[in-house]
């Protein structure tokens, strides 16, 4: 691969992904398996996530509903943007 084709593509950065997601719905998956899907309000450079209008689940089961939500980044295992309806 020549080096002028793969410096026109920038690299993706999550932390900057997850910066212009705020005020989107997400799913987030923890370390421990239990999955938040919310509304992110906010997010910092730890990806430590405040989510509004949270759900709990455990699988497809909604295990609780929490007005916010405030997720560690180091008990992320994933997160993933959710298309608006």
């Amino acid at each position: 691969m020549s080096s002028s084709s793969s410096s026109s593509q920038q690299p993706k950065r999550p932390l900057s992904t997850l910066q212009r997601a705020v005020n989107r719905k997400v799913a987030v998956r923890l370390k421990s398996e239990i999955e938040y899907r919310g509304r992110m309000s906010n997010v910092d450079s730890y990806m430590n996530l405040i989510l509004l209008n949270a759900e709990e689940f455990d699988g497809s089961d909604v295990l609780a509903n929490y007005g916010k939500v405030v997720i560690r980044g180091n008990n992320v295992l994933f997160i993933k943007l959710e298309k608006e309806f």
